[in-house]
């Protein structure tokens, strides 16, 4: 996960994108918002099941270079931060069967 996030902030560093975390929150809010159409034109509106297309898997990498720009912009080690939600998970299911946090 380090290496990608350095990759991305290399590239976006050589292409001159740098840009507010604001900014970047919002791209990747539309970039999940372009997943999201492209998994309801993939099953026909839920006419039938799901199945991933091109189209899907190229707006699943826009979502995660937009996630690790974020990450990089507020200096999360993304690595560190899936370590520790698991381990978050881990104990919510140890003490129910269920890894959401009730909010």
């Amino acid at each position: 996960m380090k290496e990608l996030q350095r990759v991305v902030a290399d590239f976006v560093e050589q292409n001159q994108l740098e840009t507010s975390v604001e900014h970047r929150l919002l791209d990747l809010v539309s970039e999940v918002g372009e997943l999201s159409k492209e998994a309801l034109k993939a099953s026909e509106y839920g006419a039938k099941n799901f199945k991933p297309t091109t189209a899907w898997t190229e707006e699943l990498g826009d979502v995660l270079f937009s996630l690790i720009c974020v990450a990089n912009i507020s200096s999360v080690d993304l690595e560190e931060a899936l370590k520790s939600v698991l381990t978050k998970y881990r104990a919510r299911m140890f003490s129910k069967p269920s890894p959401e946090s009730g909010h």
